[in-house]
């Protein structure tokens, strides 16, 4: 997803969420077709139009048009009114919370961050799509983010868009600096510690950014947490995490430009003309969608008076992140799931709008507006340059957040930008990967 926000209050209450018997398939009236001749042939059956509701994330983050686009054609397949209504990430915790309950007042089909998924599947919110799941594109669909909306293997919230995450570098600095692109993860290191060293500019990375800090664990056989019997515990301590995690404090010690309480904000500007920025910063890491604000300073302005940047291939480029012995690490990928919520009358309604958005023609939309598409299939229309081509390659072999029902109140808390800042900070990593275990794992389980 794009942007995270703190919401304990509301997530602890979105894993208390009880649903009983709530994957009705109602409709707003029954069928109406009427027997002919003398009443022993069985009746016809028709669809009936349904008016639904679909709430979509930011401004929302789905282009104007591709919203035009669901609207005429569910009013063309079903006959029913498709309202979208965009709702602000940081105020969609608290509503989805009070209004997924709620049958009278929920929306009938839903989008959520992907790292969101585990909260509300894990406590009915959204139905069960197995009867759909083939015909949607079953496992033609982005696999981590499959993984994360399902259940013990049960489909309820499948992948929408991803957005993976790219090196995006100033290959002008790295030529001043007589370096190339890295090709290791401990490269990564070294490269970016020579330009800081020579004043030219390290990694930007913050110390509170851990969701770009997660994949120096995934990429040491790592993980956030796992499942032990009935429950989850987190696994910063385990050997494999804690060697990424060194391997990352090393990085922010001897090769980042960044503070210990930066966050991941915005972090794709600093590598932008220093005139924009004032740091120098010779890489950064972004999702994909940064793209769209990478470049040097043409001395025009937009209509809000922001600066125009344009690409410039001989000072810009970007590579995804190496893995520990080359090829590509497992990095986290933003992006967003989809469902229908379980308490909707709709249901068939809400089915036939998912198969609109999963349709060939709806995929190839997503990715021909830079959205990563969620069926494999729409390759062709997302990668368009070599640029795409990393993000479809990084999203190939990214990793998501446990798929635990108390995530989000992990997230909430604001455990991991404290663990990664005192890490920056030099702390001792295995004390402080026992400690924040401890108080990360009771949150796990909702």
């Amino acid at each position: 997803m794009k942007k995270m926000t703190s919401g304990a209050v509301a997530f602890a209450a979105a894993s208390a969420i009880v649903l009983a018997g709530c994957s009705s398939s109602g409709t707003d009236e029954d069928p109406t077709t009427e027997p002919e001749g003398n009443g022993s042939e069985a009746p016809a059956e028709e669809t009936v139009a349904q008016d639904i509701s679909l709430w979509l994330m930011g401004a929302p983050d789905t282009p104007e048009a591709l919203v035009t686009y669901l609207e005429e054609q569910y009013a063309e397949v079903n006959g029913g009114t498709l309202t979208v209504e965009a709702v602000a990430w940081g105020d969609a915790l608290p509503r989805l919370t009070t209004a997924l309950p709620d049958a009278a007042n929920t929306p009938d089909v839903v989008e959520i961050g992907n790292t969101w998924a585990p909260t509300f599947t894990s406590v009915g919110a959204f139905s069960d799509l197995s009867d759909v799941y083939e015909e949607l594109g079953g496992d033609d669909l982005l696999p981590s983010f499959t993984e994360v909306g399902s259940v013990d293997g049960t489909p309820y919230a499948l992948p929408y868009y991803f957005g993976s995450r790219n090196m995006w570098a100033r290959a002008d600095l790295y030529e001043q600096g007589g370096v190339e692109a890295p090709t290791t993860l401990a490269e990564v290191t070294e490269v970016h510690a020579s330009l800081k060293e020579q004043g030219i500019g390290g990694l930007y990375l913050g110390g509170q950014d851990w969701r770009n800090a997660i994949s120096w664990i995934f990429a040491n056989g790592g993980d956030l947490a796992a499942k032990d019997g009935d429950q989850w515990v987190s696994t910063l301590s385990s050997p494999e995490s804690v060697a990424g995690i060194e391997q990352w404090q090393e990085m922010f010690q001897t090769a980042s430009v960044a503070a210990a309480n930066d966050t991941d904000a915005d972090n794709y500007f600093i590598i932008n003309d220093g005139s924009l920025s004032g740091i120098p910063a010779a890489a950064s890491m972004a999702p994909s969608w940064a793209s769209c604000c990478i470049g040097f300073d043409t001395g025009e302005t937009t209509e809000e008076g922001d600066p125009v940047l344009a690409w410039d291939d001989a000072k810009n480029t970007a590579y995804g992140l190496p893995g520990v012995d080359g090829g590509l690490a497992p990095v986290f990928a933003g992006g967003s799931n989809i469902g229908i919520s379980a308490t909707s009358a709709n249901q068939e309604g809400s089915r036939d709008l998912l198969r609109i958005i999963f349709s060939d023609e709806y995929q190839q939309l997503l990715g021909e507006n830079g959205l990563g598409p969620a069926n494999v299939n729409a390759k062709d229309s997302f990668v368009t340059d070599d640029f795409r081509q990393i993000a479809w390659d990084t999203a190939q072999v990214s990793k998501l957040t446990p798929a635990a029902p108390g995530w989000a109140a992990v997230e909430g808390s604001g455990l991991l930008e404290e663990f990664f800042q005192a890490v920056a900070e030099g702390g001792d990593v295995a004390a402080l990967a026992a400690e924040y275990d401890a108080q990360i794992t009771p949150q796990l389980n909702g």
